[in-house]
């Protein structure tokens, strides 16, 4: 860590924080011109938006996470695994906790990191809303360990269900069957219920279950709000609603969950609805960790940043993403925790931080909605475009969507590879897929 070059330490290697460090290894730590550094908990990186696919079985993560060690080693920047825990401003350096494997042998020791330039980008965790025993009987996808713990109990509970281990039958047709329950009907919540039911088809086809797809693998979506998708246009919201009613997926809207027990969850209107598997997808928060920096939060728990990602408290502190706080003036509001938002300030951050360290005034971050996307799996995608170029906002929907929502996911790899990795990358993956099952089987 010693050096004399500026030193650029960047917390958070999601889609935002690693297409930064990326871009500035390639351009600043390859000549030396700055010292660029990744911190991050973990030593692989997935796109975020992919965990649903992930949880239902129908994407190997395997074949899509990305080393961060050898990202770093391509694009000249150095990766230090660990999780923030603190922050010295006099100092300019922060803690980073030790790692330990999984027989809790420590790996990493604590360390302090010094740092001239820091950009917290740590993304968002779950928010239970202290809803009495979310946390100890839903699942969350924050994580990849998550939506494999989800994965496995699912093809479990369908091959107990055949088997006859499991009596539940809450339907009274003489059939076992499986509930899944996912509270919040966001884009995550609503794309994962039809993954949900594409796996259930897939699953029996290939014989690890005998249950009918649609009448015994029961899928319900909670929602607080009078519809889903909330963040969405009503226009999107309908549509996307009246294709899950044609996927046998349950609405409820307008329902409060009160509590979530080991095989049931409760709304505030007295419904007991039979979960043997439970998606909290109702909301997210701020990391806890945030709390303990000594920066100005905002109410939600965010950093609160100016027009140029700066810290209110510290020009040195930059953040963006979930974990930033940031004004939107055009809509009187904060701009949405969204991947394109962080993508944009990624993009912001890579011009504005050359520009600090040539001693240029930095530029202001103004935030460009592009529209939305949901996917509903094979089945079709809905969303609404929005820009310059069409004159304000156009809903689209089935191929044209579903095509403009896999070339999302391509466009961030082609950020973190360029566009012929990024194209072998594509082939290599649509090739893999008429090799391998479509769902992972174990």
């Amino acid at each position: 860590m010693q050096t004399s070059a500026h030193r650029i330490v960047v917390v958070g290697g999601g889609a935002g924080g690693l297409e930064l460090v990326t871009r500035l290894g390639d351009k600043l730590g390859k000549r030396g011109a700055a010292h660029i550094t990744l911190v991050d908990r973990s030593p692989t990186h997935i796109w975020k938006p992919l965990l649903h696919e992930v949880a239902a079985g129908s994407m190997d993560q395997n074949t899509h996470q990305l080393e961060y060690a050898a990202q770093a080693l391509w694009h000249h920047f150095e990766f230090q695994q660990g999780e923030l825990t603190g922050l010295d401003r006099t100092r300019k350096t922060i803690s980073v906790a030790a790692c330990v494997d999984q027989d809790g042998l420590e790996l990493l020791p604590a360390r302090d990191i010094p740092y001239d330039t820091l950009v917290l980008a740590i993304g968002s965790v779950t928010h239970f809303f202290g809803t009495p025993g979310a946390a100890e009987h839903a699942i969350a996808l924050d994580t990849v360990e998550q939506a494999e713990r989800f994965r496995r109990r699912l093809i479990s509970a369908c091959v107990r269900a055949q088997n006859g281990l499991s009596r539940n039958d809450d339907d009274g047709d003489g059939r076992p069957d499986v509930d899944v329950v996912i509270v919040g009907a966001g884009a995550t919540g609503v794309e994962l219920s039809a993954e949900l039911r594409n796996t259930a088809q897939v699953l029996n086809a290939y014989g690890l279950h005998r249950l009918d797809p649609r009448r015994d693998i029961h899928i319900t979506l909670i929602e607080g709000g009078p519809r889903i998708l909330p963040a969405l246009s009503e226009r999107v919201s309908s549509e996307t609603a009246e294709l899950l009613r044609k996927l046998d997926v349950r609405m409820l809207v307008g329902e409060r969950v009160t509590e979530i027990g080991p095989d049931a969850v409760l709304t505030a209107s007295g419904k007991r609805i039979p979960a043997e598997l439970t998606v909290w997808a109702a909301g997210i928060t701020a990391p806890p960790v945030l709390k303990t920096l000594g920066l100005t939060l905002s109410r939600q728990g965010q950093i609160v940043v100016r027009q140029t990602l700066q810290s209110e408290d510290d020009p040195d502190i930059f953040a963006f993403g979930d974990c930033a706080s940031c004004a939107w003036p055009a809509k009187q509001t904060t701009v949405p925790p969204r991947a394109q938002a962080a993508h944009q300030q990624a993009s912001f951050l890579y011009d504005a931080l050359r520009a600090r360290l040539e001693g240029r005034p930095l530029p202001e971050f103004q935030f460009k909605d592009l529209g939305s996307l949901v996917s509903l799996g094979r089945f079709t995608a809905v969303g609404n475009l929005m820009g310059g170029l069409i004159g304000g906002s156009m809903f689209i929907e089935g191929l044209m969507a579903r095509l403009m929502y896999s070339s999302l996911y391509r466009m961030h790899v082609m950020a973190l590879h360029g566009a012929v990795r990024m194209a072998l990358d594509t082939v290599a993956h649509w090739l893999r897929s008429k090799t391998n099952p479509r769902v992972k089987l174990h």
